[in-house]
């Protein structure tokens, strides 16, 4: 009788093993690869990297929701996490994990365990020990020079000599440039004074009376240089024409003709024309030459 109960039990025993084992396997959730940060050394301020492969049974997966950014325990805090692709195309969830609390002494902590969701289903991450230590110890050994606190350390004094020699070597060499640039603008502006028509006439009307006979006529030579013909009112459109740079200055022409006609042929012209500073003109007839020629 105990014998035929014994074996009816281990049957049953049997059957539950066998139903429930599938069931075990079934709820297995799949480890992730992953890459894990060093277990040792690590300080206030550290960053401990672990890198989860993002494969499971074979098959890539996406992540349907990323590990929330927080604090984990006393000592660390879990930042952002992104994905990433090596060299070999693998994709990897990179999570960082931040010490930000100091121990006194030496002390064990772990990154946390997490069960990853995923399209595919759920993926475990284990948790993985790491040892935190203080920055500086509690005590120092207090004898000779290693005490608690340092004096500054005296900086010695650096010969700059070389410094000095090669400062004014680079002074030498700009006031050597700064005078051959002044050099050559005053050249420039001597060799086009004596050169260029606009440029002869205003260096003549700047030492005259602009309101004299041969301030005008200084004007009226260089206006005739300039078109190399003698150049009237009537002829101004073709001498504006033939020298464009000349053109935003038209009605300025326009006007010193009809005050030259008055001038010179009061017989002839109507009534006296508006106000005319020769110099004005003179001077931006002179720019817009040296414009045109730079």
């Amino acid at each position: 009788m105990n014998a035929r109960r014994m074996s009816r039990g281990s049957l049953l025993l049997v059957a539950w093993l066998a139903f429930a084992q599938p069931t075990v396997a079934a709820d297995a959730v799949p480890v992730a690869t992953v890459e894990q940060p060093r277990s040792f050394g690590h300080v206030l301020g550290d960053v401990l990297t672990q890198r989860v492969r993002l494969l499971r049974e074979g098959r890539e997966v996406q992540p349907s929701a990323m590990p929330a950014a927080d604090r984990v325990n006393v000592f660390l805090e879990r930042r952002a996490s992104r994905i990433e692709t090596d060299e070999l195309g693998a994709r990897w969830l990179v999570i960082e994990y931040q010490v930000i609390n100091g121990p006194r002494a030496l002390t064990l902590t772990s990154i946390p365990a997490e069960s990853l969701a995923t399209d595919a289903g759920p993926l475990q991450v284990p948790a993985w020990p790491v040892s935190v230590g203080p920055l500086t110890p509690a005590a120092t050994y207090d004898q000779g020079a290693l005490q608690a606190l340092r004096p500054d350390r005296p900086v010695a004094p650096q010969a700059t000599a070389g410094l000095e020699r090669d400062f004014m070597r680079t002074l030498a060499a700009l006031a050597a440039v700064l005078l051959a640039w002044g050099g050559w603008w005053a050249w420039r502006n001597h060799r086009e004074a004596h050169r260029l028509p606009f440029a002869r006439a205003w260096e003549e009307i700047r030492r005259v009376d602009p309101t004299s006979a041969p301030a005008w006529l200084a004007l009226h030579q260089a206006l005739n240089a300039t078109a190399g013909r003698v150049v009237h009112g009537r002829s101004l459109p073709r001498l504006l024409a033939e020298a464009p740079h000349l053109q935003p200055l038209s009605s300025d022409l326009e006007a010193f003709f009809r005050h030259s006609e008055q001038r010179f042929f009061a017989t002839l012209a109507g009534a006296a024309p508006g106000e005319l500073s020769l110099r004005q003109l003179a001077l931006a007839l002179r720019d817009a030459e040296r414009r045109h020629r730079a």
